[in-house]
This record gives structure tokens, sequence and C-alpha cells, in this order.
């Protein structure tokens, strides 16, 4: 009992990311439902807006999958600098709540961006960078970077 409750306790992340995913599959499907339903209809409006409606679950599924895919890439990376030591260490002093602390996070920043500007092509600065921009609070330029690092993974030649 104790190994399946750490087993869920490590994997909570992914248990939530398959949660949301079932809902917003069986959104996609319903819609999609929908949608063929109001395009069987007799009435030309009632077939424009089926038509219409059918732009949900295929934006929905594209979006979907792009950030399921996001997700298994960032996870793959993380794996590769794992083994090479080279992940970031989380070290920063944090308030009594559990968040960093803005100043100490800004400072470890620093060091992070020198990185990956003596070595732009390089996935692993990004991954780096990406997570430094995370722990100072900067989520819109922490997920650009980890774009460009994913980018970046998945030009590099594989070994």
């Amino acid at each position: 009992m104790a190994n399946v409750l750490t087993a869920l306790k490590a994997n909570r992340t992914k248990i939530w990311v398959g949660a949301v995913t079932l809902l917003l599959v069986f959104y996609l499907v319903v819609s999609f439902q929908r949608s063929v339903l109001l395009m069987a209809d007799e009435n030309p409006m009632a077939k424009a807006i089926g038509v219409a409606y059918l732009a949900l679950p295929v934006i929905g599924a594209w979006a979907l999958l792009r950030e399921l895919l996001f997700g298994v890439r960032t996870e793959q990376m993380a794996k590769a600098l794992e083994a090479e030591g080279g992940l970031p260490e989380d070290n920063l002093p944090r308030t009594p709540a559990g968040r960093i602390i803005r100043e100490a996070a800004d400072a470890e920043f620093e060091k992070y961006r020198v990185e990956t500007e003596a070595a732009p092509e390089n996935w692993r600065s990004w991954f780096r960078l990406s997570c430094a921009y995370d722990a100072a609070g900067d989520r819109k330029r922490a997920r650009a970077s980890m774009r460009d690092a994913v980018r970046l993974f998945r030009a590099a030649p594989k070994a």
C-alpha cells in the first residue's frame, strides 16, 4: 500500500494531465458529434453552424496534441540532463509558504542567461534558462525558452 501511495505522489502531475486530457477528449467527441448532427439538419443555417462548430474539436485536438508532445519532449530533455548531471539544482531559498525568494532567483538567473548567450545553439543551456525564468516567476519567457530548447533538442544528432 505504501508503494502505491508513493507512486501516486511521484506521478501526481501525470495523473492530473491524464484526467484533464480525458475530459478534453470527451468534450471534443461530444462537440464533433453535435457538429455532425447540425450538418445533417435540413435547415441551411443549422448546416452552417455545424460546419463552424466542427472547427472546435479540430483546433482542440491540435492544441491538445501539441501540448502533450511539448510535455513529452520536455521530460525527455530533463531525463537526458539528469543522466548527464546537468539539471539545475533546486537549492534556492524559499519563503515559509514554499515560494522561491525572487531576489535569489533573479541572481541565479543571471548565471543561466550568460551561459545561454555563450552557447545559443545548445538545448541544454536553453533548458536551464527556462528553469531560471520559471524560478523567477516569468512563465511566458520560461515557456518560450523551453520551446527553443525543444526545437534545438529535436535538431540535435541522436547518439
